[in-house]
């Protein structure tokens, strides 16, 4: 929350105490709330008018893009991390859950992102037949499973774990490894590799 605070404060030019980013913390308590407000619902907020505003989504939308991943780039994943550093800028700021998927070549590069649901804030249903078409049609090797928690905090639920060994055994029976099951928290709330958690 200080961190939020003083980057508001530096954008708008503001004490990082003052009324103004009192206002704005109010309003939108974390990052992601803020990177989805309209210039015009920013300028509800008493002190900040369209200049402002306008400095703000801008520093809001170059934020955004130097944390997505060049998508011209060939992508091999070597680690958790290189997953986390793929989905990072696409998941970090959703408020529901998002459930993708990654597929794989046989050597690990990336041949296409996908997702397969979306669900509330609290719950993602995922059909094994819905997770595996694309992979199936794509002729992957491999996958890696993804989604956020949109409360920030990555620990995988009962459910999270029971979805993911029902999806590695879909995976063995028609040829495809699951390579692992990745969770993002929201914004600042890192990921977790449910492999490195021995939980799949």
């Amino acid at each position: 929350m200080e961190g939020m605070r003083t980057l508001l404060a530096g954008c708008l030019r503001e004490s990082a105490n003052g009324y103004v980013v009192d206002a704005l913390i109010e309003k939108y308590p974390n990052v992601s709330e803020l990177m989805n407000a309209s210039e015009k619902e920013i300028t509800s907020i008493k002190g900040i008018g369209l200049v402002k505003a306008k400095q703000l989504s801008a520093i809001l939308e170059f934020a955004r893009k130097v944390y997505t991943p060049d998508k011209n780039k060939r992508i091999f994943i070597k680690s958790p991390k290189d997953v986390f550093n793929l989905v990072r800028a696409d998941m970090e700021f959703l408020q529901v859950e998002h459930f993708d998927v990654i597929g794989l070549s046989t050597k690990n590069h990336v041949l296409f992102k996908e997702n397969i649901s979306i669900g509330s804030l609290n719950a993602s249903i995922v059909h094994p037949r819905e997770a595996f078409k694309g992979l199936i049609r794509r002729s992957c090797a491999a996958c890696i499973f993804v989604h956020n928690h949109p409360s920030s905090d990555p620990l995988p639920s009962d459910e999270d774990i029971l979805l993911t060994k029902k999806l590695v055994e879909c995976g063995k029976l028609i040829g495809i490894e699951v390579l692992d099951h990745i969770i993002v928290g929201a914004t600042g709330g890192g990921y977790i590799s449910l492999k490195e958690q021995g939980k799949m």
